[in-house]
């Protein structure tokens, strides 16, 4: 899989991420603070999930969007959620240093099936990319 340029460096520094997830046909929006890219998995972190966990639970389909000013993807795909392992402990460890306060529940693995560039300045605002 080949993400395009700045895919990256928008996911890293990004002004805003949110997480869409579905439930019996209801669509359930929440914003994200924490992830990043662990070779082509997205790594989300779960600190205060609620009704998004149950959601991922019954139905692993979501999306996620994510921009730099006017510039951004919306990714879809897949969730696995792991409670320990080896990237689980990476993340509890990495957050140890910068969230000490924070404490993670889990870690949501987001296998990236199709990304569209959701920039203002695209070509084509919203067209598929991968």
């Amino acid at each position: 899989m080949t993400l395009p340029e700045n895919f990256v460096s928008i996911l890293e520094n990004a002004d805003g991420k949110a997480l869409a997830t579905l439930s019996e046909g209801e669509v359930h929006v929440v914003p994200v603070s924490t992830c990043y890219l662990d070779k082509e998995t997205i790594v989300l972190v779960n600190y205060f999930m609620g009704q998004t966990l149950e959601n991922i639970l019954s139905n692993p389909k979501v999306a996620l969007s994510f921009w730099k000013g006017l510039s951004g993807y919306q990714v879809k795909g897949e969730i696995e959620y792991q409670t320990s392992g080896e990237i689980f402990e990476t993340v509890v460890a990495k957050v140890a240093i910068s969230l000490p306060t924070r404490v993670v529940k889990g870690v949501l693995l987001l296998k990236t099936a199709e990304v569209y560039d959701i920039s203002a300045t695209a070509e084509k605002p919203g067209a598929r990319v991968l």
